[in-house]
Parts: C-alpha cells; sequence; structure tokens
C-alpha cells in the first residue's frame, strides 16, 4: 500500500543503540530486575502514565497473561471479556485455564458494554478485562462501580491505548493493573514487547517472578512462571521510543483532526472524544453499511484501510459461540480504520478525503 495503515517509526538513534548492545554482547539478563535497558525503559514507562511500577515483559499477549496469573486466575474461573477485541484478550484468559466469557460492546465507541458485563457476573467471575480499543477509553465510572459492588478485580488491556487519558489520568492506572502493547503497528514500538503497570507493589513483585520462570535468585522457583522477560535489544528501542511519544502522538491527533474536517459531510459515523476524554489516535475508525465496498476501494486506490475486526473473537472457528451480542455483530460489518500515522502527510490525508468523496 501506498499510504500503509500503520507502520513503525524508527531511526538513527534506534539503530545506534541496538548496535551498541550487538557490540557489547548483554542481549539478555535473567537477573530478577532485569538487565539495564529493561530498567531504564521501565522507569521510563512508569514516569509517562504516571504509575509506581512499571512491569516489561516480551509482547502486550504476555502483559494479560502475566496479570491473570498475578491474580491466581485458574481453571474453573470465568473473565469477563469483550469479544470486539484482537484474539490475544481471549487467548490470555484461555492460557490460565479460565474461561472467558464474551459481553458486547457499547456502539458509541466500541469499549465493554457495563450493562451487559453486570449481567453476565456469576459466582465464579473472577476477573474483568477491558479493552481500551482503538485508543478509545472504556467507561470507567461505571466499570469502577460494578467492580467495587461484586468486588471484582479489574485488569485493563491498554494494548491499543498508550496516551489515552480519561480526566487527564492515563488508561492503564484506573485499576489493579494496566496491560500495553508494543507490537511495531502501535503508537510507539520495541519491535515486539509489552508491559504491566501497577501501584501495587506485592503485585510487581509477583509479576517480576511471573515473567522469570517464578524465580527471585535463580533456581529458587516460588511460584509458577514462564520466560516472559524482554531482551535488552527491544526494551532499549522502547526507550529510544518512549522520548518520541509525544510528537507521534501529537502528529495523530493533528491529522485526525485534519482528517474529520475534510469528511464531516459525509454519511459515515466519525470518531469522537467524550467529555474529558484525551484519545491517542492509534486507530481513526469510522463506521459505515458501505464498509466493505468502500474498503476495496480505498485499497485498490493505495490506501491502507483496513477493518479491525472483521469477525469477533467469539464467532472464530477456535471458540465458534453461539451467543448473542448484537453490537458486536453490527460493529464487525461496519467499521473501518483510515491511515493517520505520524508518516501521514497533509497531502495524503487530503488524497484519502478526496477518495473518499469519489466513493461516497
Amino acid at each position: 500500500m501506498k499510504i500503509a495503515i500503520n507502520i513503525p517509526i524508527v531511526g538513527k538513534e534506534e539503530i545506534d543503540v541496538v548496535t551498541s548492545i550487538l557490540k557489547n554482547g548483554a542481549l539478555t539478563s535473567a537477573a530478577n530486575l532485569g538487565g539495564k535497558y529493561v530498567q531504564e525503559f521501565e522507569k521510563s514507562a512508569a514516569s509517562f502514565v504516571k504509575s509506581k511500577y512499571a512491569i516489561a515483559v516480551n509482547s502486550g499477549t504476555a502483559a494479560l497473561q502475566a496479570a491473570l496469573y498475578a491474580l491466581d486466575i485458574k481453571k474453573g474461573d470465568e473473565v469477563l471479556i469483550p469479544s470486539f477485541t484482537f484474539v490475544a484478550t481471549a487467548n490470555a484468559v484461555v492460557a490460565t485455564g479460565a474461561k472467558p466469557v464474551f459481553v458486547d460492546i457499547l456502539k458509541e465507541n466500541y469499549t465493554i458494554d457495563p450493562d451487559d458485563l453486570e449481567k453476565k457476573i456469576t459466582k465464579r467471575t473472577r476477573a474483568i478485562i477491558p479493552v481500551h480499543l482503538y485508543g478509545n477509553v472504556a467507561f470507567i465510572e461505571r466499570l469502577s462501580e460494578i467492580s467495587k459492588k461484586h468486588n471484582i478485580p479489574i485488569i485493563e488491556d491498554s494494548a491499543q491505548s498508550l496516551g489515552s487519558t480519561y480526566k487527564e489520568k492515563n488508561t492503564g492506572t484506573f485499576f489493579e493493573m494496566g496491560c500495553y502493547s508494543m507490537y511495531p503497528a502501535k503508537v510507539m514500538t520495541a519491535g515486539e514487547g509489552g508491559f504491566i503497570v501497577t501501584n501495587n507493589k506485592n503485585l510487581r513483585d509477583k509479576l517480576l517472578m511471573i515473567r522469570n520462570h517464578g524465580m527471585v535468585h535463580g533456581y529458587d522457583t516460588r511460584m509458577f512462571g514462564l520466560n516472559l522477560r524482554l531482551p535488552e535489544i527491544n526494551a532499549a528501542i522502547a526507550t529510544v521510543q518512549m522520548k518520541k511519544l509525544p510528537k507521534f502522538l501529537k502528529s495523530r491527533k493533528n491529522n485526525s483532526q485534519r482528517l474529520s474536517k475534510l469528511i464531516s459531510d459525509l454519511n459515515i459515523i466519525l470518531p469522537k472524544e467524550r467529555k474529558n476524554e484525551n484519545v491517542n489516535w492509534y486507530l481513526y475508525t469510522i463506521s459505515t453499511d458501505k464498509r466493505n465496498n468502500i474498503l476495496k476501494k480505498l485499497n485498490d486506490k493505495g490506501i491502507g484501510a483496513a477493518s479491525y475486526y472483521p469477525i469477533p473473537v467469539h464467532k472464530t472457528p477456535f471458540y465458534k459461540l453461539k451467543i448473542k451480542l448484537p453490537v458486536t455483530d453490527w460493529a464487525a460489518s461496519h467499521v473501518l480504520s483510515l491511515p493517520i500515522h505520524p508518516n501521514v502527510t497533509q497531502k495524503n490525508i487530503e488524497f484519502i478525503a478526496k477518495t473518499m468523496h469519489e466513493i461516497l
């Protein structure tokens, strides 16, 4: 595609730091606190989201998995999640032996529907994972009410929402833990990687063990753990990227505003920020009943528009559940994301808008 939906934006600083690590040979560390670059990255990530602790792992999926293990989620437990998300949210639950229970979403911003969520709580419900999809913030106040009323912890899936805030507080910091992804298509990248944030020292100590075979001092496994460590190369890339993140986010916001202005007259539903919400614009997502036709024509013109997600998780061949999630089904056939990442130029935005007008 001439204009990709999302791309990693790396430069000389990332190349230089990777080269220096390759030269000194310290590629990873099995120490409890991780290597030099892992620790440096964790400090910068915690500082950015204003959390006491950040624990680096090797993917966003690993972050979710580790967070669930830290809450002792196991076979027989149920975890409430949206079906309208990337499959990693559900797979992380299955990996613990627990059962993912799928919840519908709100048409307003594609995040978990608190009313449907509350209806699906049972005596086996042990956790809730709301997803801040596309960077849109889930309905925090209602989720907080439900969590307190039923005494159920919340893990925020913030894989897509690094930099999004609600009432000036970062996603991932409202509840017990928040999990982020640093996959190449995200708002910043480590190549591959993820991290968990928490203000709870006990959870932090457990997460440090979980990512390193359950060990503290080596060969002293104290709880179940895996190798979820983030290599030094990836941590170093992430540290450089964190410094660039504010600039990346500003560029995304500017592009989203430009695009909205140019296509506001079309018969489509545009993405909007709620009051007190500051979205990171990871994905600029419109909805239209002509989605498939528009998607094909945009792609034919070299515009990397994409649909996230055309098949809800509960309908994938692995899960294959016959349940009714009407808004989820509607979204799966209507949503379409347009490119607005920092390398999308003003000329590109104008071309996308012009093409949209020609199609509609």
